[in-house]
């Protein structure tokens, strides 16, 4: 199989066609970023590795149901995120309150962090595909601008138009109050 990048659009179409070499290329490639991204948004490393287990392993079952194969990389952030919140609503409801301690945030702080995180992975799944393609290539994998231009057949120019209206996009869902949002309503 030719070098490719995890969410290649052939790679994933061949494992949406049950082609056994491109689902294994496709959880061995996905397998960092969906880490990385779990570690950002779970409570605890060990959520996070859970997280990032059970997105691979619906990866891994479920590649076949997939109605996009461009869909891949929000599908796999969707489910991150869903499983992070809920072992965040597990934790909460299991722990009693305890006294806030002086140092560091308190452990509602960081859950409130990432259930914002969370928010911020759906504003970018609800991008049109061909911008939320751009920006998670180059603010969530880190790639250059020119590599990402390079992937995805564009000129630098085109790209840097798509990126910036995806982060307007993002910055706009976000600057709209959240759901539940309790000061929102005063």
């Amino acid at each position: 199989m030719a070098e490719t990048t995890w969410s290649d659009e052939r790679l994933v179409a061949a494992a949406r066609r049950g082609d056994v070499e491109s689902i294994a290329a496709l959880v061995a490639g996905a397998h960092p970023h969906v880490q990385r991204f779990a570690r950002s948004l779970c409570a605890t490393p060990e959520d996070a590795e859970d997280a990032a287990q059970e997105a691979l392993i619906v990866l891994y079952r479920k590649i076949g149901t997939l109605r996009a194969s461009g869909a891949l990389v929000s599908w796999m952030f969707r489910i991150i995120r869903n499983e992070c919140i809920r072992r965040a609503r597990l934790m909460m409801r299991s722990q009693a309150p305890l006294p806030e301690a002086a140092a560091g945030p308190s452990a509602e702080d960081e859950v409130f962090e990432r259930l914002e995180a969370a928010r911020v992975a759906a504003a970018i799944a609800a991008l049109p595909a061909e911008q939320r393609q751009v920006l998670i290539m180059r603010d969530v994998q880190g790639l250059s601008g020119r590599m990402v231009a390079d992937a995805l057949g564009l000129s630098t120019a085109a790209m840097k138009s798509r990126l910036h209206r995806a982060r307007a996009a993002v910055q706009r869902t976000l600057s709209d109050p959240a759901p539940g949002d309790l000061d929102a309503a005063f």
